[in-house]
């Protein structure tokens, strides 16, 4: 088991004191028999009150109200953690499955089918077209085999930037740029996975390394296949390999762009833009 401690701060500054409207956090980790929440406190500028619910994927879900205008907004997470030990190539899938192409079972597929469709129908083409490319239409395969190649494929051919401006790119974007964000190429690996007839959706959370012990972090994010047997498996096409221990999941959906960390608005002079500043902090206790 490892103990972990996420700090997450996001800060926005104003030039004058402005209005704020509600404010939901995606911040809490998902709980589940691999991670346990050992304590959890928020620490939050200007004064507010929070009501808590869990939305339809049961992720976590805080919103914020103000009562007074500021011109600062702060929003201080911290979580600590215990991690239990998961080996990731641990995992059996089910007979009927170990090959592709394959078949949900009919109980399944009804559940499934939110994550078959496809987010972005109109970069279909460009996405088939990628995956003709890669010479991943050859059949049979062995499913795991086709998934890490798709995940391979996207770390080794693409160049990682990071991107502070929010939102998603869509497939058809990073496949002409070569380069995204850990988000967008988690969309492009989802939406390659749907194409195919994979049960896929999109996950946002933290990754424990090296480089966020210090801090000056950021939220990660990577996409999730369901395999008949083991269930949700995670790949991370930023780093080519499916996750582990190192990473915490925060919020699912089917679509990428519905589980931002911290997303919310303001009221105040036209044309005002604030400075944002986000600082994410893992650790080993």
């Amino acid at each position: 088991m490892q103990r972990l401690t996420i700090s997450h701060l996001t800060e926005y500054a104003f030039a004058v004191p402005v209005t704020l409207a509600a404010h939901r956090l995606f911040l809490r980790p998902r709980e589940g028999h691999d991670v346990r929440i050992a304590s959890s406190r928020l620490t939050i500028s200007p004064s507010y009150e929070v009501t808590w619910h869990r939305d339809v994927y049961d992720n976590s879900v805080a919103t914020l109200h103000f009562s007074e205008p500021s011109n600062r907004l702060s929003i201080l997470s911290e979580v600590v953690i215990e991690h239990y030990a998961d080996a990731p190539l641990d995992f059996m899938v089910e007979d009927y499955a170990l090959h592709y192409p394959f078949n949900y079972a009919t109980q399944e597929r009804v559940d499934l089918e939110p994550f078959l469709q496809p987010v972005y129908p109109e970069d279909e083409t460009a996405v088939r077209d990628w995956i003709k490319a890669l010479g991943l239409e050859q059949r049979p395969i062995q499913t795991y085999a086709l998934l890490d190649r798709i995940n391979q494929s996207i770390a080794n051919g693409f160049t990682y930037m990071v991107r502070e401006e929010p939102g998603v790119q869509s497939p058809v974007q990073t496949l002409r740029q070569g380069s995204g964000s850990c988000r967008d190429f988690a969309a492009l690996f989802m939406e390659a996975a749907r194409h195919l007839g994979l049960a896929s959706r999109f996950v946002s959370g933290y990754l424990h390394a090296p480089a966020t012990e210090t801090g000056n972090g950021a939220t990660h994010a990577w996409a999730e296949v369901y395999l008949p047997g083991p269930g949700w498996k995670g790949f991370d096409a930023t780093e080519g390999r499916l996750t582990s221990t190192e990473h915490i999941a925060v919020a699912v959906a089917r679509h990428p762009e519905a589980i931002p960390p911290v997303a919310g608005s303001f009221f105040g002079p036209s044309g005002m833009v604030p400075t944002l500043t986000v600082n994410v902090r893992v650790h080993a206790v």
